[in-house]
């Protein structure tokens, strides 16, 4: 989950992802930071997020998002 942190952190350096956890519903993030969150996640974890797991519930916290990331990569 570090390696994920140190991504998001390096991506929108004025969040912090140990305290939030309505990341879209608190209008931290926006549509557009959502595109380039997906892509840096795509590109870094070499896969492909599915559009049925491109909801704002896997993408509202640092947790939710480890979560994604672990059911693709099994």
């Amino acid at each position: 989950m570090n390696e994920l942190k140190t991504l998001l952190s390096n991506l929108f350096p004025a969040i912090d992802f140990d305290k939030e956890s309505s990341l879209i519903k608190d209008g931290l993030l926006d549509s557009l930071d959502l595109f380039k969150l997906i892509g840096a996640l795509e590109q870094e974890y070499k896969l492909t997020i599915p559009m049925e797991e491109l909801t704002a519930e896997n993408f509202s916290s640092l947790n939710t998002m480890h979560t994604l990331l672990c059911k693709l990569l099994k």
